[in-house]
């Protein structure tokens, strides 16, 4: 995404992330809108080149995959990683140049979240190794994938959306949900929401809950900020203001960022997923650092 497209890098900064002890690594997914390496090719040499970290998408698109080989490549990752892979998944946020990128992809926008979960239940009816037969968008008679994956019923499969009609569709559907903001006390009401709802469908105590966090780590709190912003402008091409309202975002030193983090644990998140703006070796440090303070205190 900064016009460095190389492998080997991003390989070496997954490898040198297990050995400081983070628990998962994480890849976005986009074709146009945002141009990056596909996730699910990129998490399986990650799988490759790791032996315990856990490996998932934050977050991949199934609107825009075809629900059998989206299966297919699953459960290879899967298969690599022995049972390491969460798949996050979401319908897109109503941006122009995401818009530009389902079309390209043959995709009607206004399809996304049905396609998102009939493909979702097509994943999962394929994951069982089982004869399937499917009808509505992706018409098949009494397949069977392969393979299976290596983690009994699949890869978990984690949700990011925040909307009311979205905390629902966690609850109903979805093994965990992983939203991106836009604050602790926010995200903490709204888990209470799901954890209610997924009670009504019989599911109570079955989710996870992971927060998606960005953070500009800098003894200079100026520094941290504008560096914050310049990426958040970049990445999303809107007034960075406007994001950093809607998202959970971080800007300044390691102290407050370790009292910071605390604050979504407390809210009852249990995974953290961290996406860092700027330098990544030396946010990869700090971070370090920061949840070794964090799990000494927790």
């Amino acid at each position: 995404m900064t016009g460095a497209p190389q492998t080997g890098p991003l390989l070496a900064l997954a490898e040198r992330a297990e050995s400081m002890g983070f628990d998962s690594l994480w890849i976005g997914d986009s074709l146009l809108a945002r141009p990056r390496h596909e996730p699910l090719t990129l998490l399986a040499a990650v799988a490759a080149r790791t032996d315990r970290v856990e490996i998932g998408t934050a977050v991949l698109l199934p609107a825009l995959r075809n629900p059998v080989q989206l299966a297919q490549s699953a459960a290879t990752v899967d298969q690599i990683s022995e049972g390491r892979l969460i798949l996050g998944v979401g319908i897109a946020a109503d941006v122009p140049n995401v818009r530009n990128e389902f079309a390209a992809a043959g995709v009607p926008f206004e399809e996304r979240t049905g396609r998102m979960l009939e493909g979702v239940r097509l994943c999962r009816a394929l994951w069982q190794r089982e004869p399937v037969t499917g009808s509505g968008r992706w018409p098949f008679d009494s397949a069977v994938a392969g393979p299976a994956p290596f983690r009994p019923g699949g890869p978990p499969l984690w949700a990011a959306s925040s909307t009311d009609a979205g905390l629902t569709r966690v609850a109903r559907h979805f093994d965990g949900w992983m939203p991106i903001g836009p604050d602790a006390a926010t995200l903490g009401g709204q888990w209470q929401t799901v954890q209610e709802r997924a009670d009504k469908y019989g599911r109570d105590g079955e989710l996870t809950f992971a927060v998606y966090l960005t953070l500009s780590i800098d003894q200079d709190v100026g520094r941290a900020d504008e560096r914050l912003d310049n990426y958040l402008a970049d990445y999303y091409g809107v007034n960075p203001a406007l994001m950093r309202h809607h998202q959970a975002t971080y800007a300044g030193d390691e102290a407050r960022a370790c009292d910071w983090l605390r604050s979504f644990a407390n809210v009852g998140a249990t995974h953290l997923i961290l996406r860092f703006a700027g330098d990544q070796d030396a946010h990869l440090a700090a971070a370090a650092n920061i949840t070794h303070q964090f799990r000494l205190h927790t």
